[in-house]
C-alpha cells in the first residue's frame, strides 16, 4: 500500500473527525429525548386523568408562537447516583429563557412526570444556578408550579443550609426588592415552605380544583388539630383568591392560567439591549468545516483559528499581537470579532493549549482592554494547564498567570466560557471556569473538566504507590499496578466527562456543533439586557 502524503493524512483525518463528531451530536441529541419525556407516555397519561397537561405542552403554551426556548441545564440528573433515585433526567425540572410578549423571561416549570415534581438536591442546585443567572441579567421569573416539595429520602441534602430549599425564596424575594418581576402559575400542590412560591410573587395565579396552597395538607392539620378539612377547602384557589388574599388571579383551568399569566407579562415595560449591533453575517465555513478542525482525541493539538473562523460573522476576526512570542505566546490566540452582529473579545486555547508566559501575558492585557471598553469576553477554553518547570518559572508563569486569574476575576464585563478541549487545574481558573462566574458556560462533546488529565493523574498516583510499596519493602507486583493505572485513567476521564459534569450541573448545557454559533450569540444578547459595569482592577501588581 503507497505511504500517505503529509497532505492526503490530514485530508483523511479531518474526514475521520467529521464523522466522528456527526456521531457524538448524534448521541447527544437522542440523549436528550429522556429529559424531553419523562417518564414516557405513562407519565402523559397519569397528568391527563388529573385535567393536566405535561410541563413541555404548557412551555410552548407559554413562550410566544415560533420562538425557541434557551434552555439550561438540560443534562443535570442523568445518572446522578442517588442511592434513592439514582437517575433524574433533566433534573426534576425545567430551566432556561423564553420570550412572552417579546420579553426574555427566565422560565422555571417543576417536572410533575418525575417523583411529582418534588426537589432532589440537583434540582435545587439548577434551581438557584437560573436564579443567579436572572438576578445578574434582571430577566422576570416565571414559575410553573406543581410540586410536591422536597424528596424526603434526601433532606439532608435539601433542607436548612445556604443554597438549599429555603434559598428559593430568599432569592425571590431579593429579586423582586430589585424589582424583578416574580410571578406564579400554580397547577398544583404547593404544601408548606413551597406554598411561598405563590405567597411570595408579585402576582400569582391558581386553578380552581387543580391547584392548592397550604402549610401543612389535611393529614397533618388532622395529626396536629384534629381538624378534618379537604384539599379544596383548606388551600384551593376560592380559598386565596377570595378569603386568604394570598393568591391574586382565580383562573378555570391551565389554558386560562397561561393565557392570564401571559397578559400580566404584556403590560411589563420593553426591555433594554446595552451594546452596539450591527448586522449579522453568517461566516465563509460551515458546520462541516468545524467540525473538521476538531481532531476526536481531546488531547491532540488544534488550530484554533480553523474554530473561530467557523463561528463569527463573515470569518472575520482581528486578532490582538499576532506576532508575540513565537511558539509560546500563541498557546493563547486574543483578538475581536462579532457573533451575529455583537462584538466580542476572544480569548482561546491554541495548539495543544498548554499557556506560557508570554500567552499569559497577552490574554492578561487583552482582557483589561476589553473590561476597560466594555466589549463582552468569549473565552473558547481548551488548556490543560499553565506550562510548568524552572524556566517558566523563572520567567513568571506563576504570576502572569495570576494575573489571569486576577483580570478574569475583576472585569465586569459579560463572560461566556466554552470548554472544546482539554480543561484543568488553573487554566480552568485563568479561562473563566465556573468559580470565576461566566453568565454562561456551555461544553461540547470533546470536553474533559478535571483537575488534571487522567495519564497524568495516573501517573502521579502510581508513583506514589510505589514509593509507598517500596518504604513498606513490599514487591511490586506490576500486573496489578498497570490495572491500578488503567483505572485510574478511566475514573478521571470519566470524571471530566460532559455527561459526568452536566449530570452535576457544573456547566449550562452540552451543545453540538450547529449549535455552537447560535447558543454563543443567544447568550450575549442577553447579557446585554443590562448597562454594563465598570471593571474595577483595585489593588493589583499588573
Amino acid at each position: 500500500m503507497a505511504k500517505l502524503s503529509r497532505k492526503e493524512r490530514i485530508e483523511l483525518q479531518r474526514k475521520e473527525s467529521l464523522e466522528f463528531w456527526r456521531k457524538k451530536d448524534a448521541e447527544l441529541l437522542e440523549r436528550r429525548k429522556e429529559a424531553y419525556n419523562v417518564g414516557g407516555q405513562k407519565q402523559v397519561d397519569r397528568l391527563a386523568k388529573q385535567g393536566k397537561k405535561n410541563p413541555r405542552e404548557l412551555l410552548q403554551m407559554l413562550i410566544d408562537p415560533g420562538t425557541d426556548f434557551f434552555e439550561l441545564g438540560l443534562d443535570c440528573g442523568y445518572n446522578i447516583g442517588y442511592p434513592e433515585q439514582p437517575h433524574i433526567p433533566g433534573g426534576g425540572l425545567i430551566t432556561g429563557v423564553g420570550k412572552i410578549h417579546g420579553k426574555d423571561c427566565m422560565i422555571f416549570i417543576n417536572e410533575s412526570r418525575m417523583s411529582a415534581g418534588t426537589y432532589f438536591p440537583i434540582t435545587l442546585k439548577k434551581h438557584m444556578r437560573a436564579q443567579r443567572i436572572a438576578n445578574e441579567l434582571r430577566l422576570p421569573c416565571v414559575y410553573v408550579a406543581d410540586s410536591g416539595g422536597i424528596f424526603l429520602p434526601l433532606q439532608a441534602g435539601c433542607f436548612a443550609d445556604e443554597g438549599m430549599f429555603g434559598s428559593m425564596f430568599y432569592n425571590m424575594c431579593n429579586m423582586s426588592a430589585r424589582g424583578i418581576k416574580q410571578y406564579t402559575l400554580s397547577t398544583g400542590g404547593n404544601t408548606a415552605g413551597g406554598a411561598y412560591i405563590v405567597y411570595l410573587a408579585c402576582e400569582s395565579i391558581m386553578i380552581d380544583k387543580l391547584a392548592f396552597a397550604f402549610l401543612a395538607g389535611p393529614p397533618m392539620v388532622k395529626s396536629a388539630i384534629g381538624e378534618d378539612v379537604s384539599h379544596e377547602d383548606l388551600g384551593g384557589a376560592y380559598v386565596h383568591t377570595k378569603h386568604s388574599g394570598g393568591c391574586d388571579h382565580f383562573v378555570r383551568n391551565q389554558e386560562e392560567g397561561i393565557a392570564r399569566l401571559r397578559e400580566l407579562i404584556s403590560f411589563d415595560p420593553p426591555q433594554g439591549f446595552y451594546t452596539q449591533r450591527r448586522e449579522s453575517k453568517p461566516p465563509k465555513f460551515g458546520i462541516d468545516e468545524l467540525m473538521m478542525s476538531m481532531p476526536a482525541d481531546t488531547y491532540q493539538p488544534i488550530n484554533v483559528k480553523d474554530f473561530i473562523k467557523c463561528i463569527v460573522d463573515d470569518s472575520y476576526f482581528s486578532e490582538y499581537k499576532e506576532n508575540y512570542g513565537p511558539g509560546r505566546g500563541d498557546s493563547v490566540i486574543c483578538g475581536k470579532a462579532f457573533i451575529d452582529g455583537i462584538p466580542v473579545g476572544i480569548v482561546a486555547s491554541n495548539k495543544n493549549g498548554t499557556i506560557f508566559t508570554q500567552a499569559a501575558q497577552k490574554a492578561s492585557e487583552f482582557i483589561i482592554r476589553c473590561g476597560n471598553d466594555g466589549t463582552a469576553l468569549l473565552f473558547i477554553q481548551g488548556a490543560p494547564g499553565y506550562m510548568v518547570g524552572k524556566a517558566e518559572e523563572w520567567a513568571g508563569i506563576g504570576k502572569y498567570g495570576s494575573d489571569m486569574v486576577r483580570a478574569v476575576s475583576c472585569a465586569k464585563v459579560p463572560k461566556i466560557q466554552l470548554v472544546i478541549g482539554p480543561d484543568h487545574g488553573a487554566a480552568n481558573y485563568g479561562m473563566c471556569g465556573r468559580a470565576f462566574r461566566p453568565n454562561f458556560i456551555f461544553q461540547t462533546m470533546r470536553a474533559r473538566t478535571t483537575v488534571m488529565a487522567g495519564h497524568t493523574a495516573a501517573f502521579i498516583l502510581e508513583t506514589l504507590r510505589r514509593v509507598n510499596a517500596k518504604k513498606a519493602g513490599e514487591t511490586i507486583n506490576e500486573e496489578e499496578m498497570a490495572e491500578f493505572r488503567k483505572k485510574m485513567i478511566e475514573r478521571y476521564d470519566g470524571e471530566g466527562h460532559p455527561y459526568f459534569t452536566g449530570a452535576r450541573n457544573f456547566h449550562d448545557g452540552i451543545i453540538t456543533h450547529a449549535e455552537i454559533r447560535p447558543t454563543l450569540a443567544r447568550a450575549l444578547e442577553l447579557c446585554w439586557r443590562v448597562p454594563l459595569r465598570h471593571s474595577d482592577w483595585g489593588n493589583v501588581k499588573f
